[in-house]
């Protein structure tokens, strides 16, 4: 039908069996910005928004969302994961923070779909911390940085 792992000869959606690849170590990295009046940023950095402490409670559901990313994407295997890093930068030109997920394992299969869900939850917890104060808020540039591990072999972005 096509080159889509995801999908049979008939189209139906399946789950890729991994069963007979070696498993190798895999990481992968992901980011994202999310964009807010410089208001919004000087919010953060003082910590003074009402709901708490924006960067760590960010950063903790971005972890949180990694280790749950089978339950929200279709068709991902449940993975091990053995270390999920997520940092936090504030930019100051143009107001943002910068995301990024770093995910590790030793498996059968990539962690891409986890770092980029790790970075995803995290801009939105972001947002919906900081929405009160800036609705006007985007979340721009979700990407995968790089990946290795696997046949594949190494990956990163221009």
């Amino acid at each position: 039908m096509s080159d889509f792992t995801h999908f049979d000869d008939q189209g139906n959606a399946v789950m890729v069996d991994v069963s007979a690849k070696d498993q190798t170590a895999r990481e992968a990295t992901a980011s994202c910005r999310v964009l807010m009046e410089d208001a919004t940023l000087a919010l953060i950095q003082s910590r003074g928004v009402k709901k708490g402490d924006v960067l760590s409670v960010a950063q903790l559901a971005g972890i949180m969302a990694a280790k749950r990313t089978p339950d929200l994407i279709p068709l991902c295997h449940p993975l091990p994961l053995t270390s999920v890093e997520v940092r936090l930068a504030l930019v100051t030109d143009p107001a943002s923070i910068d995301i990024t997920a770093t995910c590790k394992l030793k498996g059968r299969t990539g962690v891409e779909m986890e770092a980029l869900t790790a970075v995803s939850v995290a801009a939105l917890t972001v947002y919906d911390m900081c929405k009160a104060v800036d609705r006007g808020m985007s979340i721009t540039d979700i990407r995968l940085r790089k990946k290795s591990g696997g046949k594949s072999g190494v990956y990163e972005a221009g």
